[in-house]
């Protein structure tokens, strides 16, 4: 039986690395990443969190192979890191939420990240499926929690905010327990922020622990350039009248007599900084990589400032070393952010150009809000209509897991089916 654990708002960092882009939906080709690289400099820049799914094509892969390095291993025990993944989504069209499934899944994710646990599971993806198939799932999430200890805390992650409200309600209402944590994507974005208008006051309502923001970017729709092509083409689900109405708003942006007003610089920084604030509520006050020298006891200790969570993804060091340079700014503008600031070797100045920037992206948000007109907070439909599941059979079931059990053995024949990179609707 395992021991329960604490909070997970006391816990988790609250800025996440995503591994999204390690996977041929946002790159030609995840293999020629220097994933490996990215992850290390994450590390030694302070990020504490990875978050990762097997549908993410070779992500979970590239993300395990970069842990088990000898620099990892001498520099950052697995106890100062968080790994997050998912269970239920297998690609675009085939979702399989079973028992069996969910106990091959989380061993077979226990192997692939060179792990004997996971910080946290999701069930991805849940509008595809039926409410009766996310209980099953949540349930058996939890049985190996609390009989193995292997998973530490279970969420559910998807797109539609209303139907992740629902199911929380739900799960709380049948089972007495509310979720450790929701997530969504692209529902808190210069162009849509209903993940804090709609969502937020319900999931709280339902008990729910912590609520990580992804895809600030609208899985790169709030690009100067648009969406980015993958291996296999344009997989985004907007329509082109809204592609239309942001690529015109950019050009106002460019326009404008005001220093790094790209598109995607903006949206960045303004959603990490109005869901630090927004989200804060739900979000967690686990080390923030600030740059200040880090301990572990920043993670384990309780209490400090709650922020809101975010959950970024990179494709190379230098999106890496300005997201954290962007982050780090943003944590400067802050109520107390004079003190991080010389605390962690910036200055006063530093925080007074943050302060600055924070009046310029206000201006430039307002504009970019005001040329979106309708088009704000809207949402596509996810699933598509008449989508339909094609996962026709369950797989081989797992072995139960046991605290002993090795994670890399899979019964003879046992099927294994998975995506392969390009799904009709990719997630984070």
């Amino acid at each position: 039986m395992s021991q329960r654990q604490p909070p997970l708002s006391t816990r988790l960092p609250p800025l996440i690395c995503g591994t999204a882009t390690f996977n041929n939906q946002y790159n030609p080709d995840p293999y020629a990443l220097p994933t490996t690289a990215i992850v290390h400099e994450a590390l030694s820049l302070g990020v504490r969190a990875f978050d990762t799914s097997p549908y993410y094509g070779p992500a979970e892969d590239l993300l395990g192979s970069a842990l088990n390095t000898p620099f990892v291993h001498q520099n950052f025990p697995r106890r100062d890191y968080f790994l997050l993944t998912k269970v239920g989504r297998l690609s675009g069209d085939e979702f399989d939420y079973s028992a069996a499934w969910v106990r091959h899944s989380v061993q077979r994710s226990l192997e692939r990240l060179h792990t004997d646990y996971l910080d946290a599971v999701y069930c991805h993806d849940v509008e595809f499926i039926s409410p009766e198939e996310v209980l099953t799932a949540v349930t058996e999430l939890r049985r190996i929690r609390d009989e193995t200890g292997v998973v530490k805390y279970v969420g559910i992650s998807g797109y539609p905010v209303t139907i992740l409200c629902e199911l929380a309600e739900m799960v709380l209402e049948k089972t007495g327990e509310p979720l450790d944590l929701v997530m969504s994507y692209a529902n808190f974005t210069l162009q849509n922020t209903r993940l804090a208008s709609i969502a937020l006051p319900r999931l709280k309502a339902a008990g729910v622990g912590v609520v990580p923001n992804a895809s600030v970017l609208g899985m790169g729709l709030l690009r100067r350039k648009g969406v980015p092509i993958g291996a296999h083409g344009d997989f985004h689900p907007s329509p082109k009248e809204l592609r239309t109405a942001i690529q015109a708003a950019s050009a106002w942006s460019d326009a404008q007599d005001i220093k790094d007003k790209q598109l995607e610089k903006i949206a960045i920084r303004w959603a990490l900084e109005h869901w630090l604030h927004d989200g804060a509520s739900l979000g967690s006050s686990g080390d923030p990589a600030s740059g200040i020298p880090w301990q572990r006891e920043n993670i384990e200790k309780y209490g400090g400032t709650k922020l809101g969570v975010s959950v970024m993804g990179v494709s190379n060091i230098e999106e890496l070393r300005e997201t954290m340079r962007v982050w780090r700014s943003i944590l400067d503008g802050l109520e107390n952010g004079e003190k991080t600031a010389f605390d962690a070797g910036r200055g006063l100045d530093d925080r007074i150009w943050s302060l600055q920037r924070q009046r310029d992206v206000e201006v430039l948000a307002r504009g970019i809000r005001e040329r979106l007109g309708d088009w704000v907070d809207y949402t596509w439909s996810s699933p598509a209509p008449g989508f339909v599941n094609k996962r026709s059979a369950p797989a081989v079931p797992a072995p139960l897991l046991t605290p002993a059990a090795s994670p890399d053995q899979l019964p003879k024949g046992a099927v294994i089916r998975e995506g392969s990179g390009l799904q009709s609707m990719p997630q984070t």
